[in-house]
This record gives C-alpha cells, structure tokens and sequence, in this order.
C-alpha cells in the first residue's frame, strides 16, 4: 500500500480535497516506476478511481492498469477509498489524501493537475476550481479576508 500526503499552509480555507465525484471525475497524475525491473515511465499517468481496467489472464480489474515497456511485466494500482479532506491546521502537518493497492510498480511523483475544492474557515465559502500547480490565492467576500493555499509538499509514502 501506497499513501499520498500533503503538507500545506492554508490560510482562511480548509477542506481542500480534488474534485473527484462519479459525475466529476479527477485525474491522479504520476509517475509511475516498474516493481521488476525499477525503470520508471519517462511520462506521467493519470488514474482515475471511478475507471476499471481489465488485467490480462483474467486476474480482475484495477483502476490502472500498465505494462512494462522494458521488462514486459504488467502491474496494476487501485485507489482503495474516496480521498481524504486536508484539514487546516497551524503548523502545516502531514495529512493522508489518497491511498493506493500498488501490485509490481510504484508511483514516484504526483502532479497536483485538475481542480480542487476547499472551504472557508470563517465563513464556509465555496471555493472551486482551484489551481495547485502552483501557490493559490483568492478573497472570501463573507469573511472579508484574502485566503490562500502555499508551501505544498506531496510525498508518496509506504504504509
């Protein structure tokens, strides 16, 4: 088992978590690094948790599903549950967001890609489409103050 985690400053805003409902789908995007032979794919891959790929010989369905353009072996990586809220809090903390059942592979890197959702603090404002490739700032009309997401720092860590 893989964990992502976050470590973030947020300010005025908490909940932030990908836009990811059936309707709404979000795209995980990594790099992905072969279990076997420990070359690592010179793309990045997106995973969905709603899409169900065959395994080959019958073996059941992943939510990716990827074969090893070096050593030939195929691996597969299924999000176990819905992703998890990160939470404001002072410090910034490690917080659990998604967790994966990798089987002969390993994501290495996350790209943060795709909207995300967070609520204001004070004032539980929506706010949408937020844009984590990079430092996010906005202003919460309720509360009168500027909110912002900064300092991100994913890790994917073994359980």
């Amino acid at each position: 088992m893989l964990t992502l985690t976050l470590t973030a400053d947020l300010t005025g805003v908490t909940e932030l978590r990908p836009d990811d409902t059936e309707e709404n789908n979000f795209w995980y995007t990594f790099k992905v690094q072969c279990g076997s032979c420990r070359e690592t794919h010179p793309n990045f891959v997106n995973i969905s948790r709603f899409e169900m790929n065959e395994m080959s010989g019958s073996r059941g369905e992943a939510n990716f599903v990827w074969k090893c353009k070096f050593c030939k072996r195929e691996s597969s990586a299924t999000i176990t549950a819905p992703p998890i809220a990160y939470q404001q809090a002072s410090p910034p903390t490690r917080q659990k967001i998604l967790e994966f059942d990798c089987r002969g592979l390993e994501f290495t890197e996350f790209k943060p890609e795709g909207n995300w959702l967070a609520t204001g603090i004070e004032s539980g404002s929506k706010f949408t489409e937020i844009d984590l490739t990079d430092e996010w700032f906005d202003y919460d009309e309720k509360a009168g103050e500027e909110v912002s997401i900064k300092d991100l720092k994913w890790e994917i860590r073994r359980n």
